[in-house]
């Protein structure tokens, strides 16, 4: 059986650091939505190929973008998408907007997914610092929103709604001014350096962790500790499993992407897969903070509103 692309090893315990941007980047593109024949010909035309040394075809990269373990997830008994153990080279939000992708393909769905921009933590409401989500609109407008607490008191206070678009071009404006300032290629090498070490000790502590998930496994074997004992250190351990994954994905976007050598930065912004400016987007920002709009409606983005925390790296500028 051969490799799924992207993995080291058979068992996906690894990631391949020469297949992982490539297969983010051909994510972003069909995000974006170009087709599985469109990403496999820039696939190949990159020089990028599958694990067996063929050339990308619609089909290999459809395969591709169908299998959850690119996520660093499985489905269980009930089909459920569940944390499959092992690191994944896309997170989870991107992957069910694949799937929701592939079920507009087969429906005939004029709206293609949405990829958004600064999701799974890297946005949060101003009034109740609940981690924001992507959200369409009842006119089918993607935005952002606070999810409001469910039956069991999990959601935030449901009182903050902004425009993707609207946001992601405030957010697009200040990063590629941040781009534009002098000698910033020198300084992002800085803080890419700086991410990369701490993409190391994220990998340690995740080698680390399974090592305890193992001997937790093997005292239970030998019946050297309860039942109870085992599935609460198993519980502890997955929980931060996937924490320290989910940390890591965004590290290594943020670590190895590339602005190449693009003239004019405003152009490079507008056209880049969104891979790319979200990996920017979190090199620079710790956090975006979004809060509610004076009145229902506004289309504007009110001085106030959208509060950006630019992240403190070596190399980077400061005086914000």
């Amino acid at each position: 059986m051969p490799r799924l692309y992207g993995f080291d090893d058979t068992s996906r315990r690894r990631l391949r650091d020469d297949e992982v941007d490539p297969l983010r980047q051909m994510v972003s593109r069909a995000l974006q939505g170009q087709s599985n024949a469109d990403v496999a010909v820039w696939a190949n035309g990159e020089g990028y190929r599958g694990t067996l040394g063929g050339e990308w075809k619609d089909a290999s990269v459809g395969r591709l973008f169908r299998n959850p373990a690119i996520a660093g997830l499985r489905y269980n008994e009930d089909l459920e998408l569940v944390d499959a153990g092992h690191p994944g080279a896309i997170t989870r939000e991107e992957f069910v907007a694949l799937l929701e992708r592939e079920e507009s393909r087969r429906k005939g769905d004029a709206a293609p997914p949405y990829d958004y921009l600064v999701v799974d933590g890297a946005s949060t409401c101003g009034k109740c610092t609940w981690a924001l989500q992507g959200a369409r609109t009842n006119a089918g407008t993607p935005g952002y929103r606070c999810r409001p607490k469910d039956k069991d008191g999990r959601g935030g206070c449901g009182e903050v709604r902004m425009d993707a678009e609207l946001l992601e071009n405030h957010i697009g404006e200040y990063v590629v001014a941040e781009l534009l300032k002098p000698g910033i290629r020198k300084q992002i090498l800085k803080a890419q350096a700086a991410i990369r070490a701490q993409v190391e000790e994220m990998k340690d502590t995740v080698k680390d962790l399974e090592g305890r998930r193992s001997e937790a496994a093997t005292l239970y074997g030998k019946r050297q500790i309860s039942s109870d004992a085992f599935v609460t250190a198993d519980r502890e351990i997955t929980a931060n499993l996937k924490d320290t994954g989910s940390r890591l994905r965004y590290a290594e976007q943020m670590a190895n992407f590339s602005l190449g050598d693009a003239k004019d930065l405003v152009r490079w912004w507008n056209t880049a897969p969104t891979a790319s400016k979200r990996a920017i987007t979190r090199l620079f920002l710790e956090n975006v903070e979004v809060f509610p709009a004076s009145a229902r409606g506004v289309r504007t983005v009110e001085p106030g509103r959208v509060v950006l925390h630019w992240r403190k790296l070596p190399g980077l500028s400061d005086g914000r």
